[in-house]
């Protein structure tokens, strides 16, 4: 199956060609790499030029003016975006604040240009939000307590904040310090700091295990992979080698009676087939249904389609 982002107000994907694709965050507009798109460019060169900012691969050895190199003040790689080391820098040609807000529904989050291309927002993820939410709703609404969400490379919490507005108590881990100290700003941003959210900076891998080693379980799990990462102590991390040890630990924490799993990753090597068949394994015995896909954004120039990510997603039948 196949998800197309919809419902944005504050983010669009204007054009794409040429090797890279031009969006809106907020009001400003910002061009950055993207390798599928090989086809021309629909809009005319004087909209592509109009961007606030645009983010160049290669650092060259004199950055002109009003520039922002990787490695530059930021958030840290978080295990959860993309490689872990300097992989080029923002050409600012129109002003650009240090950070500024957006919203997708209720939920209000800040935006900002980072040394590794994000900007702190995955747009095409929006449908799992909002997935989550009714998931959990009905859950609560049948009766059953708020479930312990458990959000592993979390990175800026939207989703953390997507599960703990619909009523779950969610613990919310990720290796970089400065992504949780965005997430948590998020979470005030979204008028949401009364809700039960956990904030831990840690290595996955063994913060999963020592929760099974505590007895702690959870009904849910939100977990988003990077290809490559490392833990705050210098842990590696790589997805083909990583993803079935990660799974296994997981299968470890999950309740008597878990009501979801959502499995999101951008390493194209492993499509929606195999995280379905991965998926598969964590939840059996448990029943219920499992979908998996891709997360798509819908160009509105022309109408072409981008697929960042592949995903597989459980939800228990009761």
């Amino acid at each position: 199956m196949r998800l197309i982002t919809r419902g944005w107000q504050d983010y669009a994907l204007l054009d794409t060609g040429a090797g890279a694709k031009l969006e809106r965050y907020g009001e400003y507009i910002v061009v950055r790499p993207e390798p599928q798109a090989t086809w021309a460019p629909a809009l005319p060169r004087s909209a592509w030029e109009a961007a606030h900012a645009v983010f160049h691969e290669v650092v060259p050895r004199i950055r002109p003016p009003g520039t922002t190199a990787a490695g530059d003040a930021g958030p840290e790689e978080a295990a959860g975006t993309a490689g872990t080391g300097p992989n080029g820098w923002w050409e600012r040609r129109r002003p650009v604040p240090d950070q500024w807000p957006m919203a997708y529904g209720a939920l209000r989050f800040w935006v900002r240009l980072t040394p590794f291309r994000h900007l702190g927002v995955f747009p095409e993820q929006a449908p799992h939000w909002d997935w989550l939410r009714r998931t959990i709703r009905r859950a609560i609404g049948r009766g059953a307590a708020p479930p312990r969400v458990l959000a592993l490379f979390a990175y800026t919490g939207l989703g953390t904040l997507a599960a703990a507005s619909a009523g779950a108590r969610v613990t919310h881990v990720d290796s970089s310090r400065k992504a949780v100290v965005w997430a948590r700003a998020n979470q005030a941003l979204s008028k949401l700091s009364d809700r039960p959210v956990r904030w831990i900076v840690d290595d996955a891998l063994k913060f999963v295990a020592r929760e099974a080693r505590r007895g702690a379980r959870y009904e849910g799990l939100l977990l988003d992979p990077p290809p490559f990462g490392h833990g705050p102590r210098g842990e590696r991390w790589r997805l083909e080698r990583s993803l079935p040890l990660l799974l296994d630990r997981c299968r470890a924490v999950l309740a008597e009676r878990p009501c979801f799993i959502v499995l999101t990753t951008y390493a194209a090597r492993l499509g929606p087939d195999t995280l379905r068949a991965a998926l598969e394994q964590t939840t059996t015995g448990y029943g219920g249904r499992i979908e998996a896909g891709t997360l798509a954004l819908l160009e509105r120039s022309a109408g072409r389609i981008l697929v960042p990510a592949c995903f597989a997603r459980w939800r228990t039948a009761s």
